[in-house]
């Protein structure tokens, strides 16, 4: 249920891309709306409802939903304010790439890395384990932002546009399940 809340905006800016666009009468003025851009709109209302129901619900937010939300809300806002979807187009790099530095950052200027500090209450493991999974995730996080932007620059935007909910959560699910097979052979669980 985490995974789908989790991918929620994308989903539905995958939705609204397929079905949103076209022409509108308002007023008895015709309005055409590309995809990009209604889908653009979903995405920034979604991301806001994400983060506010988490903050309503739990009184608090994930640092990655908020992460999210200021680039969907500041690419998207763009996207929108200037109708050029290159900006929305590079939110799912920007987030990528955003990951990697933090997790660089916690592997070079922290005693833990990231990963361990989120999951060893779980389970543990030696420290050249967790820095492996560290720089494990940082490669994959620079590795998707660069997917990303060859797709959005080398294929049409539709394309673009299913591989950022297909191609992006394919790849995401293929890694984690490399990750927990990695981790099955070190790990030792944590009896609490």
């Amino acid at each position: 249920m985490k995974l789908f809340f989790d991918f929620l905006p994308i989903v539905l800016f995958f939705i609204a891309y397929k079905f949103a666009g076209g022409d509108y009468t308002f007023n008895g003025e015709i309005y055409h709306v590309e995809g990009i851009y209604a889908a653009t709109a979903v995405m920034i209302v979604v991301s806001l409802l994400q983060v506010s129901y988490s903050w309503l619900m739990h009184r608090k937010v994930e640092r990655a939903h908020l992460i999210t939300l200021v680039l969907v809300v500041m690419l998207g806002g763009a996207t929108l304010w200037l109708q050029n979807p290159d900006f929305i187009m590079w939110k799912p790099t920007a987030v990528n790439w955003l990951f990697a530095l933090v997790f660089i950052g916690a592997q070079l200027f922290t005693d833990k890395t990231l990963l361990e500090r989120m999951m060893a209450d779980h389970i543990q493991l030696p420290t050249q384990v967790w820095s492996r999974l560290n720089i494990a995730w940082i490669l994959f996080f620079i590795v998707s932002g660069l997917a990303n932007i060859y797709v959005a620059y080398n294929f049409e935007e539709a394309t673009w546009v299913n591989f950022k909910l297909f191609g992006m959560l394919g790849l995401t699910i293929v890694f984690v399940i490399a990750q927990s097979i990695y981790l099955a052979r070190h790990a030792v669980e944590v009896s609490k």
